[in-house]
Protein backbone atom coordinates (compact mmCIF):
# COMPACT_ATOMS: atom_id res chain seq x y z
CA UNK A 1 0.00 0.00 0.00
CA UNK A 2 1.61 3.34 -1.00
CA UNK A 3 2.20 5.91 1.70
CA UNK A 4 1.51 9.57 0.96
CA UNK A 5 2.62 12.70 2.74
CA UNK A 6 -0.35 14.94 3.33
CA UNK A 7 -0.08 18.58 4.38
CA UNK A 8 -3.27 19.72 6.04
CA UNK A 9 -2.17 23.36 6.36
CA UNK A 10 1.00 25.39 6.69
CA UNK A 11 1.34 24.16 10.27
CA UNK A 12 -0.08 20.67 10.04
CA UNK A 13 1.09 17.49 8.29
CA UNK A 14 0.67 13.74 8.42
CA UNK A 15 1.14 10.49 6.51
CA UNK A 16 -1.74 8.85 4.72
CA UNK A 17 -1.94 5.05 4.28
CA UNK A 18 -4.77 2.55 3.83
CA UNK A 19 -7.05 5.53 3.14
CA UNK A 20 -6.42 7.11 6.57
CA UNK A 21 -4.17 9.87 7.85
CA UNK A 22 -2.36 7.97 10.61
CA UNK A 23 -0.56 10.87 12.27
CA UNK A 24 -1.33 14.55 12.14
CA UNK A 25 1.15 16.89 13.85
CA UNK A 26 1.44 20.55 14.54
CA UNK A 27 4.63 22.13 13.18
CA UNK A 28 5.67 25.40 14.66
CA UNK A 29 7.55 28.03 12.73
CA UNK A 30 10.78 27.18 14.55
CA UNK A 31 10.51 23.57 13.43
CA UNK A 32 10.16 24.35 9.75
CA UNK A 33 13.88 24.32 9.05
CA UNK A 34 14.62 21.95 6.13
CA UNK A 35 17.01 19.73 8.08
CA UNK A 36 14.61 19.38 11.02
CA UNK A 37 11.66 18.73 8.74
CA UNK A 38 13.57 16.06 6.81
CA UNK A 39 14.58 14.27 10.01
CA UNK A 40 11.06 14.50 11.42
CA UNK A 41 9.38 13.01 8.38
CA UNK A 42 12.01 10.27 8.07
CA UNK A 43 11.18 9.08 11.59
CA UNK A 44 7.46 9.46 10.92
CA UNK A 45 7.74 7.48 7.69
CA UNK A 46 9.54 4.58 9.43
CA UNK A 47 6.90 4.46 12.17
CA UNK A 48 3.98 4.31 9.76
CA UNK A 49 5.64 1.73 7.51
CA UNK A 50 6.05 -0.52 10.56
CA UNK A 51 2.43 0.01 11.54
CA UNK A 52 1.22 -0.73 8.01
CA UNK A 53 3.25 -3.93 7.76
CA UNK A 54 1.85 -5.11 11.09
CA UNK A 55 -1.71 -4.49 9.92
CA UNK A 56 -1.14 -6.31 6.63
CA UNK A 57 0.45 -9.28 8.41
CA UNK A 58 -2.45 -9.53 10.85
CA UNK A 59 -5.01 -9.35 8.05
CA UNK A 60 -3.12 -11.94 6.02
CA UNK A 61 -2.92 -14.41 8.90
CA UNK A 62 -6.66 -14.11 9.47
CA UNK A 63 -7.54 -14.68 5.84
CA UNK A 64 -5.33 -17.75 5.52
CA UNK A 65 -6.92 -19.70 8.37
CA UNK A 66 -8.80 -22.68 6.89
CA UNK A 67 -12.13 -23.79 8.35
CA UNK A 68 -11.82 -26.55 10.92
CA UNK A 69 -13.00 -30.04 10.06
CA UNK A 70 -14.54 -32.59 12.42
CA UNK A 71 -14.01 -36.26 13.06
CA UNK A 72 -15.52 -38.52 15.71
CA UNK A 73 -14.07 -41.68 17.19
CA UNK A 74 -15.08 -44.23 19.83
CA UNK A 75 -12.41 -46.57 21.13
CA UNK A 76 -13.30 -47.45 24.69
CA UNK A 77 -13.22 -45.09 27.66
CA UNK A 78 -13.57 -41.57 26.29
CA UNK A 79 -11.19 -40.13 28.89
CA UNK A 80 -8.36 -41.95 27.16
CA UNK A 81 -9.67 -41.24 23.65
CA UNK A 82 -9.59 -37.51 24.35
CA UNK A 83 -6.12 -37.80 25.87
CA UNK A 84 -4.87 -39.55 22.71
CA UNK A 85 -6.27 -37.12 20.16
CA UNK A 86 -5.71 -33.90 22.10
CA UNK A 87 -1.96 -34.45 21.73
CA UNK A 88 -2.03 -34.73 17.93
CA UNK A 89 -0.51 -31.66 16.20
CA UNK A 90 -3.22 -29.90 14.21
CA UNK A 91 -6.03 -30.93 16.54
CA UNK A 92 -7.52 -27.68 17.82
CA UNK A 93 -10.26 -28.87 20.15
CA UNK A 94 -11.64 -32.14 21.55
CA UNK A 95 -14.94 -32.85 23.30
CA UNK A 96 -16.12 -36.12 24.83
CA UNK A 97 -19.70 -37.25 24.60
CA UNK A 98 -22.16 -39.88 23.46
CA UNK A 99 -23.24 -40.91 19.95
CA UNK A 100 -24.84 -43.81 18.10
CA UNK A 101 -27.75 -44.35 20.48
CA UNK A 102 -31.49 -43.81 20.59
CA UNK A 103 -32.18 -41.97 23.86
CA UNK A 104 -32.12 -38.15 23.55
CA UNK A 105 -29.76 -36.29 25.90
CA UNK A 106 -28.45 -39.35 27.75
CA UNK A 107 -26.56 -39.06 31.00
CA UNK A 108 -23.45 -41.05 31.83
CA UNK A 109 -25.41 -43.22 34.26
CA UNK A 110 -28.00 -44.00 31.59
CA UNK A 111 -25.35 -44.93 29.04
CA UNK A 112 -23.77 -47.28 31.59
CA UNK A 113 -27.01 -49.29 31.77
CA UNK A 114 -26.31 -50.55 28.20
CA UNK A 115 -29.88 -49.70 27.19
CA UNK A 116 -29.39 -46.43 25.28
CA UNK A 117 -27.15 -47.77 22.50
CA UNK A 118 -24.65 -44.91 22.81
CA UNK A 119 -20.89 -45.23 22.55
CA UNK A 120 -18.48 -43.11 24.54
CA UNK A 121 -16.76 -41.03 21.88
CA UNK A 122 -14.58 -38.01 21.24
CA UNK A 123 -15.39 -35.21 18.82
CA UNK A 124 -12.14 -34.00 17.23
CA UNK A 125 -11.91 -30.60 15.54
CA UNK A 126 -8.78 -30.27 13.45
CA UNK A 127 -6.92 -28.07 10.99
CA UNK A 128 -6.72 -30.02 7.70
CA UNK A 129 -3.64 -28.05 6.65
CA UNK A 130 -1.71 -29.56 9.56
CA UNK A 131 -3.24 -33.00 10.05
CA UNK A 132 -5.37 -35.04 7.63
CA UNK A 133 -8.31 -37.31 8.33
CA UNK A 134 -6.15 -40.21 7.13
CA UNK A 135 -3.57 -39.41 9.81
CA UNK A 136 -6.32 -39.35 12.43
CA UNK A 137 -7.44 -42.77 11.22
CA UNK A 138 -3.89 -44.02 11.68
CA UNK A 139 -3.85 -42.68 15.24
CA UNK A 140 -7.26 -44.25 15.91
CA UNK A 141 -6.28 -47.77 14.84
CA UNK A 142 -2.90 -47.59 16.57
CA UNK A 143 -4.24 -46.38 19.93
CA UNK A 144 -6.67 -49.20 20.76
CA UNK A 145 -7.50 -52.81 19.95
CA UNK A 146 -10.06 -52.74 17.10
CA UNK A 147 -10.53 -56.52 17.23
CA UNK A 148 -12.43 -56.80 20.52
CA UNK A 149 -16.20 -56.40 20.28
CA UNK A 150 -17.77 -54.09 22.89
CA UNK A 151 -14.62 -54.15 24.97
CA UNK A 152 -11.33 -52.37 25.59
CA UNK A 153 -9.15 -53.92 28.25
CA UNK A 154 -11.14 -54.30 31.46
CA UNK A 155 -13.95 -52.04 30.19
CA UNK A 156 -16.82 -54.17 28.90
CA UNK A 157 -20.10 -53.04 27.33
CA UNK A 158 -21.52 -51.67 24.09
CA UNK A 159 -20.60 -48.13 25.11
CA UNK A 160 -16.95 -49.16 24.71
CA UNK A 161 -17.28 -50.43 21.14
CA UNK A 162 -14.89 -49.32 18.41
CA UNK A 163 -16.56 -46.87 16.00
CA UNK A 164 -15.64 -44.32 13.35
CA UNK A 165 -18.52 -41.87 13.00
CA UNK A 166 -18.08 -40.27 9.59
CA UNK A 167 -19.16 -36.70 8.83
CA UNK A 168 -19.46 -37.05 5.05
CA UNK A 169 -19.04 -39.48 2.14
CA UNK A 170 -15.35 -38.67 1.77
CA UNK A 171 -14.64 -39.66 5.37
CA UNK A 172 -16.68 -42.82 4.87
CA UNK A 173 -14.64 -43.80 1.82
CA UNK A 174 -11.34 -43.10 3.58
CA UNK A 175 -12.37 -45.03 6.70
CA UNK A 176 -13.52 -48.08 4.74
CA UNK A 177 -10.44 -48.03 2.51
CA UNK A 178 -8.03 -47.79 5.44
CA UNK A 179 -9.84 -50.53 7.38
CA UNK A 180 -9.66 -52.80 4.31
CA UNK A 181 -5.99 -51.94 3.88
CA UNK A 182 -5.21 -53.00 7.45
CA UNK A 183 -7.15 -56.23 7.08
CA UNK A 184 -5.45 -57.08 3.78
CA UNK A 185 -2.08 -56.52 5.41
CA UNK A 186 -3.04 -58.65 8.45
CA UNK A 187 -1.99 -55.90 10.86
CA UNK A 188 -3.98 -57.45 13.69
CA UNK A 189 -4.19 -61.00 15.04
CA UNK A 190 -7.98 -61.10 14.63
CA UNK A 191 -10.55 -59.51 12.31
CA UNK A 192 -11.27 -55.82 12.81
CA UNK A 193 -14.70 -55.25 14.37
CA UNK A 194 -14.69 -51.45 14.15
CA UNK A 195 -18.06 -50.05 13.07
CA UNK A 196 -18.15 -47.29 10.45
CA UNK A 197 -21.38 -45.30 10.85
CA UNK A 198 -22.82 -41.86 10.01
CA UNK A 199 -22.26 -39.42 12.83
CA UNK A 200 -25.90 -38.81 13.76
CA UNK A 201 -26.59 -36.83 16.92
CA UNK A 202 -23.70 -36.06 19.29
CA UNK A 203 -24.45 -35.32 22.94
CA UNK A 204 -21.74 -33.57 24.94
CA UNK A 205 -20.86 -35.43 28.13
CA UNK A 206 -20.99 -33.94 31.60
CA UNK A 207 -18.33 -31.35 32.43
CA UNK A 208 -16.50 -33.59 34.89
CA UNK A 209 -15.69 -35.94 32.01
CA UNK A 210 -14.13 -33.21 29.84
CA UNK A 211 -10.32 -33.09 29.71
CA UNK A 212 -10.13 -35.69 32.46
CA UNK A 213 -6.37 -36.10 32.23
CA UNK A 214 -5.78 -32.37 32.74
CA UNK A 215 -7.95 -32.44 35.85
CA UNK A 216 -6.70 -35.68 37.42
CA UNK A 217 -3.40 -36.56 35.76
CA UNK A 218 -4.56 -40.03 34.76
CA UNK A 219 -7.02 -41.78 32.47
CA UNK A 220 -8.23 -45.34 31.83
CA UNK A 221 -5.86 -48.20 30.98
Amino acid sequence: MPLKLRRCSRSCAGIEAFGYTYLVVSISASQRQPSQMSKFFSILFIMVVSMSQGIKAAEGSTEEKPPLQRAMFAEGCFWRTQFVFAKVPGVVRTTVGYAGGTLPNPTYDQVCTHTTGHAECCLVEFNPKIVSFKQLLEKFFSSHDPTTLNRQGPDFGDQYRSVIFYENDEQKREALAYKNQLEAAHKFHSPIVTFIEPVGKFYTAEEYHQNYFEKHGQVCH
